[in-house]
Parts: C-alpha cells; structure tokens; sequence
C-alpha cells in the first residue's frame, strides 16, 4: 500500500538547507536567487513570486552565477527551461528522472552537468528527510 502522504506536500516550496548552499556559494559566488521569499533568500538579490523571475534579467553584466530552488510543483518544467537557457544557473531539483523537462533540458546536455545526492535531503525547516531523491544541475 502506498503512502499517500509520500506524493503530497503541503507547500511546493522547499528552503534550501544553507549547508549545502554555502559549500555550493563558495565556489560560485552566486550574486541572484531567483526563486526566493523574503524569509529564505539565499543572495542579496533576489526574485519573490511578486517579481515574477520570469519577466526578471537573472544575470548582471558581470555574468555572475544565479542560485536556483524552485518551487516544485507542475511550474517546474518552465524553471528549467528557463535555466537551461539563461546558462551560469546551479539549480537543486528533484532527481525526476522520468519528467520530460529532464530529458529536454538537462540529461545529455554538453553544457550542463548533474551531481545526484547521496540519501535524502533534510529541507531547512523540515522535521524528516524529503520523500523524493535530489540533484544539483549546473547549466553552463
């Protein structure tokens, strides 16, 4: 019997645990976030679902690297391509490798690369691990 509670959640929004940001910020320097609340921005520079990170420029002319954790319900796909086409993004998404957006954007991909990560993410603010595996997608 399946757990239903396993394929739900009560938000599509899940925060960053800010270990995993910092080692990844150390090395890209990201200077946007572009899938932010006011609470769990990661940069100085940041997009709310107000700011409608797509209608936004998400990189300066510096070229500097955005950070990317978007919301994970059906919108994802459209984040994606987003990032995929921006380019200089690193996103955490879920490891859905089945989703069209997977195949489309990211697997095979010569400018992008994918780090599957071990085990289960403990979100920031979460009591348990997430139900559902997650990988780091750097679009070049």
């Amino acid at each position: 019997m399946i757990n239903k509670g396993l394929l739900t959640s009560n938000s599509s929004e899940w925060e960053t645990p800010q270990d995993l940001f910092d080692k990844l910020n150390r090395y890209f320097k990201f200077k946007t976030d572009v899938c932010a609340t006011k609470k769990n921005a990661k940069c100085k520079r940041y997009f709310t679902k107000k700011d409608d990170g797509f209608k936004q420029r998400w990189r300066k002319r510096d070229n500097s690297w955005c950070w990317m954790n978007p919301p994970y319900g059906r919108e994802i796909g459209k984040w994606v391509e987003m990032a995929a086409d921006t380019g200089e993004v690193v996103a955490l998404l879920p490891a859905r490798t089945d989703t069209k957006y997977f195949h489309e954007y990211i697997y095979k991909k010569k400018s992008v690369e994918i780090c599957f990560i071990k085990g289960r993410l403990k979100f920031s603010k979460s009591k348990n691990s997430a139900p559902f595996p997650s990988m780091i997608v750097i679009f070049k």
